[in-house]
C-alpha cells in the first residue's frame, strides 16, 4: 500500500468541459472519468475480486453503515482492513453511511453531535457522529472516505435545507480534525438540494478547506434527470479543477455521459448489478429484457457488438432459461454482462475525451443507447 498523500492530475479537458483525468490512492491508480461497482457489504453482488478485475474494475465501493452495523469494525481490524477481508488489493471508497442513516425515517434523530438510530437488522441503538464515521473508515482503511452529511429530500423547505446544510458544512470540518491517515483521501459532500445558491455556498465553502476532493449529493432521489443535470451544471463551476468530483448514486448510462459533459469524474450506482438480477441486460442498442418470450429460441448473444464472457459464449436464449428457471448463474452471467457495459463505456468515454470528441460521442451514444432493444 502507498502510504503517501493521495492526488489527482487532470490530463485533458474536452471543449464540452469533460475532464480525463488520474487519480492517485493508496491501493494504486484510477483512470478517470470512472465508474464505480457497488460492493455495499464487501462484495459486488454475484461476482468474484478476480471476475472484477477481469472486467477492468479499478475501484469499488463499500458502505460504512452496513460494514460497522455487520459484520462490526472489530472483525474487520483482525484482518487489517477490508482488503484483505474481501480479498481486493485494489482501491475501495466508502461512503459514510449517511444516505443510509437518513433513509430510516422515524428510527433515527438528528442532533448536532451526530446521528442516533436503531439497527434495520436488530433495534439496538447507535451513534454516528462525524468523528466515528472517519474512525471506522480508517479501520476499514478505505483509499476513499466520505464525510458524514445530512442527505434532505430534495423537497425539503428552504429554510430545512439551509439549516441542514449548515449542519453538514460543520461536520465537515469535523471530519477534517477527526483524520489521522493521510494516506487515505477524504471528501467532502456538497448538499442543498436543488437550489443553485445553497450549492453555491455549500461549494464555494468547501473548497476553502483542505478535501482531497468532492462528492455531489442529494441528487437522483426523485428530482429527474432534467433537474439533476441543471444542478450539476450549476455547481461544478464552482469547484476547484484540481480535484476529483463524485457524483453520489448515479446512474444510469445516460445520465453518466450527460454528467461527464458537465465536469464529473466519479460515478456509482446499484442500476447494473440489480438489473442484471431483474433479467435486465444494457446493451449498445439499447436495453434487453431477457425474460420476453421473444427470446425463447433466439441464438444470439445479447449484444452482437459486445465482448464480454457471457455474449461470447451464451444466446439470448439460455439466459432467458436461466433466468425463469431462477438459477443462480442467470444473476452471475448477466451481472457480468451489465458491468462489463459500464466499464466498457467510461473506457469510451475517456477516449474520447482524449481525442476532444466527446460531443460527437453524446450525440451518437444519444441515437444508438435510447430505449429498449426491439429485435
Amino acid at each position: 500500500m502507498d502510504t503517501q498523500p493521495p492526488g489527482f492530475s487532470l490530463l485533458a479537458v474536452d471543449p464540452t468541459g469533460a475532464r480525463r483525468g488520474r487519480l492517485h490512492l493508496a491501493h494504486g491508480t484510477v483512470e478517470t472519468p470512472a465508474f464505480m461497482p457497488v460492493g455495499t457489504q464487501g462484495t459486488v453482488k454475484a461476482m468474484t475480486p478476480e471476475e472484477l478485475e477481469g472486467l477492468g474494475a479499478e475501484i469499488v465501493l463499500g458502505n460504512t453503515y452496513h460494514l460497522y452495523l455487520r459484520p462490526g469494525c472489530d472483525v474487520i481490524r483482525v484482518f487489517g482492513g477490508l482488503h484483505r477481508f474481501m480479498h481486493w488489493d485494489r482501491p475501495i471508497l466508502t461512503d459514510s453511511g449517511g444516505f443510509q442513516v437518513f433513509s430510516l425515517g422515524p428510527l433515527r434523530r438528528i442532533r448536532e453531535e451526530g446521528v442516533e438510530f436503531r439497527s434495520h437488522l436488530d433495534g439496538s441503538r447507535h451513534l454516528l457522529t462525524p468523528e466515528r464515521v472517519v474512525e471506522i473508515q480508517e479501520v476499514l482503511g478505505s483509499d476513499v472516505m466520505m464525510v458524514l452529511d445530512e442527505c434532505p429530500p430534495h423537497t425539503a423547505e428552504p429554510k430545512y435545507l439551509e439549516q441542514s446544510l449548515e449542519r453538514t458544512h460543520r461536520w465537515a470540518v469535523r471530519s477534517l480534525a477527526a483524520r489521522t491517515r493521510p494516506e487515505l483521501a477524504l471528501f467532502a459532500i456538497l448538499q442543498g438540494g436543488v437550489n443553485p445558491t445553497l450549492r453555491k455556498r455549500s461549494a464555494e465553502f468547501l473548497r476553502d478547506h483542505p478535501f482531497d476532493g468532492y462528492a455531489l449529493g442529494g441528487l437522483s432521489v426523485g428530482e429527474g434527470q432534467e433537474l439533476m443535470l441543471a444542478t450539476v451544471e450549476a455547481t461544478t463551476p464552482h469547484l476547484s479543477a484540481d480535484k476529483p468530483r463524485y457524483l453520489m448514486g448515479v446512474g444510469t448510462p445516460e445520465d453518466i455521459v450527460e454528467a461527464v459533459a458537465r465536469g464529473v469524474d466519479l460515478f456509482d450506482c446499484v442500476l447494473p448489478t440489480r438489473t442484471a438480477r431483474n433479467g435486465l441486460l444494457f446493451t449498445s442498442r439499447g436495453r434487453l429484457a431477457i425474460k420476453h418470450a421473444r427470446f425463447e429460441r433466439d441464438p444470439r448473444p445479447p449484444d452482437e457488438a459486445c465482448e464480454c464472457y457471457t455474449c461470447r459464449n451464451y444466446s439470448r436464449a439460455y439466459l432467458r432459461h436461466l433466468y425463469k428457471s431462477r438459477e443462480i448463474l442467470a444473476s452471475r452471467l448477466n451481472t457480468l454482462h451489465n458491468l462489463h457495459y459500464y466499464l466498457e463505456l467510461m473506457r469510451r468515454i475517456r477516449a474520447a475525451i482524449e481525442a476532444g470528441t466527446y460531443a460527437r460521442f453524446v450525440t451518437e451514444f444519444r441515437h444508438a443507447s435510447a430505449g429498449e432493444l426491439k429485435d
